[in-house]
């Protein structure tokens, strides 16, 4: 068996595809985050993205993984419904 060409520490196919989605879903958190009209709440969501983030950057198991992103397209969904409404 041939060992591998990829320096230790390398991201495999499936953790690079998982890791471009969150940081796809945290892009995507901090557009809608501007649409808040006001700006101690535009702060205080910005602060709360960051640390959820943060707080889970060292997480590997794959299902965890997973479920945060559903849970963070869910919460994501929630905020532009919530600023649509407040828009109309």
């Amino acid at each position: 068996m041939a060992a591998s060409r990829l320096p230790p520490g390398a991201l495999t196919l499936k953790q690079f595809l998982r890791r471009q989605q969150v940081l796809q879903l945290y892009r995507k958190i901090l557009r809608a985050i501007r649409d808040v009209p006001a700006e101690a709440d535009r702060r205080y969501l910005k602060d709360w993205a960051r640390e959820e983030f943060r707080r889970n950057k060292a997480a590997t198991e794959e299902d965890a993984i997973r479920m945060m992103i559903t849970q963070g397209n869910m919460q994501l969904q929630e905020l532009q419904r919530t600023l649509k409404l407040a828009k109309s």
